[in-house]
């Protein structure tokens, strides 16, 4: 007849721990029974001791004819003052083996020649009598002077027994009963591994691939089960890699057709943009051709067609600059640095600028450490402060400020300026934007300086943004990852 494994292990471990239950109770009820003998022979040996420290105390009081017959006639006061201290009953025998004193009732005595004939003999004897001990040790004063019986009941120590015997028969039925049970569900949770990995061999067979889970096992079978597993995932895997890149190459289309009109709109904001000053330099030229006398004329075109220049040249440096960041990842000269520090060193930078419009530069800076390209930082900050001085009011105000804050560096630039409405902040990071064509053209702006500074605040995973506030201006909130 076949037996399966899982009934041959129950089995087995329920014998197991049948034994494992019985031992164990055997040796703790045997180390209780030890230790209550221990403790009622220590107990029993300090009243004799008290007993022996009695009668020296007594024999000191009595007269020297009296020496003799002392313990007759001092026995019934001994065992009066042991009995008020331990309740126990006691008697005392002379050398002779004559009982003098004895407070237990007649009826329970029993016989206790032989541990009488031991103490007698100078040696402490004992015995279990039903519930009780009976102990028997010598009196001393100078030399043995007779036996002293104390009648000590074991009831505590053996209800106390009993109780942990019972305890343990309990404990040990349940226990045997939740093992066994345990054991089943185990042994039944590992004849289901085996039917699982029977059916995930089944669904590789007609390829279906994706129901394979791992057994949660750390044994031969959870490893078997693993490499099932990687089996069916590879082949899973695969097909996902082919569907993402798809997925990737659908991406890249839309993107380039992204950026080619970006692309298109970039191309066209240049030519808009390079049409102003081109236009202005041309005209002042063709007037110089028809005018060519005229001082007045001559003067305002060098100043223009300079300022012209000057502009076209800046448009495109930053225009080349964009680009770059747009098509390479450069290497930034990355090292650690204090945000303050080059903070008070950007301000020290554009206080000339600023105190040339009447404005005054506030400062609340801490310092925050930042990995990153010290110049890259010098420009962000430059343009953002140099934005702040040129679409600020007279007498205005420009706030630096920074603090940590959730393990982050955060600088805050704000002015007292034109500000810029909510419907444009969306666009003032985009390239050749700015919010009012003509207060930029005042300042000789190319709506490319956000643009660029946005560029190098995220290639050094910061972020930038525009604050809601009910104050008039602008505050910029740029910040970086802390070190």
């Amino acid at each position: 007849m076949k037996v399966s494994i899982k009934i041959k292990s129950s089995v087995f471990l329920a014998i197991l721990l049948l034994l494992t239950v019985s031992i164990l109770s055997t040796l703790v009820l045997n180390g209780i029974q030890n230790n209550q003998k221990k403790d009622y022979e220590m107990y029993l040996a300090r009243q004799v001791k008290i007993a022996n420290t009695y009668i020296r105390q007594m024999y000191l009081t009595k007269s020297i004819e009296d020496q003799e017959q002392f313990l007759q006639k001092s026995a019934q006061e001994l065992v009066l003052q042991l009995n008020s201290i331990n309740g126990m009953h006691i008697a005392i025998y002379d050398m002779n083996g004559k009982e003098l004193v004895n407070s237990m009732p007649y009826n329970n005595r029993t016989d206790t020649k032989e541990l009488l004939s031991h103490a007698l003999k100078d040696q402490i004897a004992y015995e279990i009598v039903g519930e009780h001990v009976v102990y028997m040790a010598p009196l001393y004063n100078e030399r043995q002077i007779g036996v002293i019986k104390f009648h000590y009941s074991l009831k505590k120590n053996i209800d106390f027994y009993n109780a942990i015997k019972v305890l343990f028969m309990k404990i040990g039925v349940v226990v045997f009963v939740f093992s066994f049970i345990s054991a089943y569900f185990y042994f039944n949770t590992f004849t289901k591994s085996i039917f699982k990995l029977k059916k995930d061999t089944r669904d590789i067979k007609m390829g279906l691939y994706n129901r394979i889970i791992p057994l949660t096992r750390t044994d031969e079978i959870g490893e078997l089960s693993e490499d099932i597993y990687y089996m069916s995932s590879r082949i899973e895997k695969n097909i996902k890699e082919m569907e993402e890149e798809q997925e990737k190459l659908k991406l890249a289309v839309q993107k380039l057709k992204a950026l080619e009109k970006q692309q298109k709109i970039f191309i066209g904001n240049i030519t808009h943009e390079f049409k102003t000053p081109l236009t202005v330099i041309r005209t002042y030229i063709d007037l110089l051709d028809m005018y060519s006398d005229d001082p007045n004329l001559l003067r305002d075109a060098k100043v223009n067609i300079a300022k012209e220049t000057q502009r076209l040249y800046e448009m495109v440096e930053k225009i080349l600059y964009l680009s770059s960041l747009q098509k390479y990842d450069f290497e930034f000269q990355c090292e650690k640095i204090d945000v303050k520090e080059i903070l008070e060193e950007i301000c020290s930078r554009m206080e000339g600028k600023a105190q040339k419009f009447n404005i005054l530069i506030i400062k609340s800076l801490q310092s925050g450490f930042i990995l990153g390209d010290k110049e890259n930082l010098m420009h962000i900050f430059i343009n953002l402060i140099d934005n702040a001085i040129k679409y600020n009011k007279v007498q205005g105000k420009i706030f630096i400020n920074s603090y940590m804050r959730d393990k982050k560096v955060f600088i805050e630039v704000a002015d007292t300026g034109i500000g810029i409405p909510k419907e444009a902040r969306k666009k003032i990071f985009e390239p050749f934007y700015t919010v009012n064509k003509d207060q930029s053209q005042n300042h000789e702006g190319t709506g490319l300086g956000l643009s660029l500074v946005k560029e190098l605040i995220e290639k050094q995973k910061g972020i930038i943004s525009v604050l809601d506030t009910n104050e008039k201006g602008t505050t910029f909130l740029i910040s970086f990852p802390a070190l």
